[in-house]
């Protein structure tokens, strides 16, 4: 019989542990990904200049370029500086601004990428897309993957915890988005790829069901091992879909509606995730996602992060229009203003008690 199968386009590396920028150089040259060194590393004025210091002496071939913002403006700017130098790979080194900014950018010079995240923000560091704010608010570009990731764990343990927080509300917020896209398969007969939304789920749940915390080591890794696996199924999947429902359709919604107040994206992922599973009828995991959202310290209800629950009740009708063409649970109910505001009352009546 033959044997049938499919390439994945994943990371050449993963290394997530602790120590793990101590042997940078060496890890990329045994990769045969930079053995000469010359590399084009992308970083912010912040954590990135710190470790600039430290990594210059193992990287003599590199050179460093500093990045403004998360803009498109940002990454294009990136990319035509670069461009000029004879390179064998990009690295990103920061959060997700920096990181998205040096994955456009060497896709627009053709370079491979390699990503290596100073905080867990948000699943994006291994995602085939970067996202930038660009003249109309936020956009998303598709970028090959990054050829390695990088994590090392003594350095996320120095980031402000609030961006560990936002990982977490992300990585959870999996389990409500491959439950949408459960729901457009049954309900619009929308293609499903199972591996990847296997990959998404079980990333997510690992994250819901871990007992630890945030200054937990084994936490750590398990979190960073959810990002990068949701990135992954991403690519598997050709879009986001096994990591965007309806928790993202809301995120997108108060960044648009109210963009000088925003929370982080992870906290509002959770929180959209929360109420879209509350809307599901699914409250055994509702009570989950609550009760472990609240244990890490992320927000439940919308007054949390500052927003009105009219606020709230405005997003939640807007959000649809942020992904046209994409079913949800919102979508499936195209609940009206009033009935929106009825649900989000259950829901604070169920999560307050």
């Amino acid at each position: 019989m033959p044997v049938l199968t499919r390439l994945i386009p994943s990371p050449v590396v993963v290394d997530i542990n602790a120590g793990a920028l101590d042997d940078l150089a060496g890890l990329l040259a045994d990769q045969r990904i930079s053995a000469s060194g010359k590399l084009a590393i992308a970083i912010s004025g912040g954590s990135g200049a710190r470790l600039r210091e430290r990594l210059s002496p193992a990287l003599p071939g590199a050179e460093w370029y500093e990045v403004g913002g998360g803009t498109l403006d940002d990454a294009i700017k990136l990319a035509d500086a670069m461009k000029k130098g004879h390179y064998d790979a990009v690295v990103g080194l920061g959060g997700g601004k920096i990181i998205d900014c040096a994955k456009f950018a060497a896709a627009r010079i053709g370079l491979p990428l390699v990503a290596v995240a100073t905080n867990l923000s948000h699943d994006g560091l291994c995602s085939p897309v970067a996202t930038l704010d660009n003249d109309a608010g936020r956009g998303s570009y598709g970028v090959p993957n990054p050829i390695a990731v990088v994590i090392d764990l003594d350095i996320i343990r120095e980031a402000p915890v609030r961006f560990v927080r936002s990982g977490i509300g992300d990585a959870i917020s999996n389990i409500s988005a491959v439950a949408d896209w459960e729901l457009s398969h049954r309900e619009t007969g929308e293609d499903i790829d199972g591996l990847a939304a296997a990959m998404a789920r079980q990333a997510g749940e690992a994250v819901l069901r871990h007992p630890g915390g945030v200054g937990d080591d084994n936490f750590l890794q398990v979190l960073a091992e959810g990002l990068v696996l949701t990135g992954i199924s991403m690519s598997v999947a050709g879009d986001s879909r096994p990591a965007s429902g309806a928790c993202h359709e809301i995120n997108h919604a108060l960044d648009i509606l109210f963009p000088k107040r925003a929370a982080s994206h992870g906290e509002q992922c959770g929180l959209g995730a929360a109420f879209a599973t509350h809307l599901r009828g699914d409250k055994e995991t509702r009570d989950l996602m609550v009760e472990v959202l609240r244990r890490h310290g992320l927000p439940v209800t919308p007054g949390e992060i500052g927003f009105t629950d009219e606020e709230f009740v405005e997003a939640v009708a807007y959000a649809p229009k942020t992904r046209p063409g994409r079913y949800t649970i919102l979508e499936h109910l195209d609940l009206s203003a009033d009935q929106i505001r009825d649900a989000y009352a259950d829901y604070a009546e169920a999560v307050s008690s």
